[in-house]
């Protein structure tokens, strides 16, 4: 990763291209939002943003060329940058990776309640992006992704609230990891806003989710079972994180770290939950702690 961060500051070229190859990846677009965070901690936002710009031209050239709606190539690129951006500055402000973390969990569970309070049944509305999506899909040429995606829209439509707001908070979170990671491999900058490998989401938030899905099981209400859901699904940043820690103690080999991203994509549910699972036993008992102590 440092050579790939020594070329990304040889020259600004090198950054926006790097943003429009990265952004055009199909299920890889937060590495875009990395090279974003990045640029953001290195060089500002405003010299961010104008790279961002460069690249956003660029990609809306090789769409008119390649056919592809420019209307799909902003929306894309809006919904990864904008949230690398408030991040890295958010990051910026604190100082602390994990209370930035802890904020964009917050801010996820508010928008939700927000997104529930406003369109009330969201049923309606997703059965009508699914089959919007599948027809933009179609005509992309990506027609195996557009009849997966159509398969069962009407049950897809009633998860797609939770895996919108998972997927979305995701791509967030690992864009800001990526990008404070990448920025540390530049000569003379440490750990100042702290380690990914030490991220703990804390024992307030395991109690918050305890007592949601709690709420959710003995009510049945279906914002609250979503929102429930989401809650204990973003524990897997915290179980991730523990999986970098055990390799950084020699727990863990390289080979366990790379079949873990290999099998991530593949095998994506059980693994995140796996992860989810070990990330939220470690909120309360904290078991990093308790080994440094030992």
């Amino acid at each position: 990763m440092q050579a790939l961060a020594r070329w990304l500051v040889a020259r600004p070229l090198n950054s926006v291209l790097a943003l429009g190859a990265t952004m055009s990846l199909p299920l890889l677009s937060f590495l875009s939002g990395a090279v974003l965070v990045f640029a953001i901690l290195h060089k500002g936002w405003r010299s961010a943003v104008l790279e961002a710009g460069g690249a956003l031209a660029l990609l809306g050239v090789f769409g008119l060329v390649l056919g592809t709606r420019l209307d799909f190539l902003l929306a894309s690129a809006v919904s990864v940058w904008a949230p690398a951006l408030l991040l890295a500055l958010l990051l910026q402000r604190t100082r602390s990776l994990t209370l930035t973390l802890q904020v964009a969990w917050l801010v996820t569970l508010g928008a939700m309640l927000v997104f529930f309070a406003a369109v009330g049944d969201p049923v309606p509305i997703w059965q009508g992006w699914i089959e919007t999506m599948g027809r933009t899909l179609s005509e992309q040429g990506m027609y195996e992704q557009a009849e997966m995606f159509t398969r069962d829209v009407a049950g897809t439509a009633g998860q797609m609230t939770m895996i919108a707001a998972l997927v979305f908070w995701s791509v967030s979170v690992m864009s800001l990891v990526l990008g404070y990671k990448l920025h540390r491999q530049l000569p003379g900058t440490a750990a100042r806003f702290g380690r990914f490998r030490d991220l703990d989401f804390g024992r307030v938030i395991a109690l918050a989710t305890a007592i949601a899905s709690v709420a959710a099981w003995l009510g049945g209400w279906m914002p609250l079972e979503n929102m429930a859901f989401v809650m204990f699904a973003m524990f897997w940043l915290q179980g991730l994180a523990i999986a970098h820690w055990s390799h950084g103690q020699k727990f863990l080999p390289t080979f366990g770290i790379v079949a873990l991203y290999v099998l991530l994509p593949l095998l994506n549910v059980i693994v995140l939950l796996g992860l989810a699972v070990t990330g939220y036993i470690d909120a309360w008992f904290r078991f990093r702690r308790l080994k440094v102590a030992g």
